[in-house]
């Protein structure tokens, strides 16, 4: 039964809103973060709304030779 519930809510929360799914974070170049975004990202969409964001690199990534 715990089991059912939590496929339920793993179906409610993708389904939910303008959620894009980890799929197209990744490809995006961003990363699915829980609650909130770490220093130097900012939150550019929704992994599972409304609680996974999908942060992404506030800057470029420089490369140093």
């Amino acid at each position: 039964m715990g089991i059912l519930v939590l496929v339920f809510i793993f179906i409610s929360l993708s389904q939910h809103g303008d959620a894009h799914g980890p799929e197209s974070c990744n490809h995006g170049g961003g990363l699915c973060r829980m609650g909130a975004c770490v220093d130097g990202e900012c939150p550019a969409q929704y992994c599972f709304e409304p609680i996974i964001l999908c942060c992404k690199n506030l800057s470029p990534a420089t490369t140093q030779t």
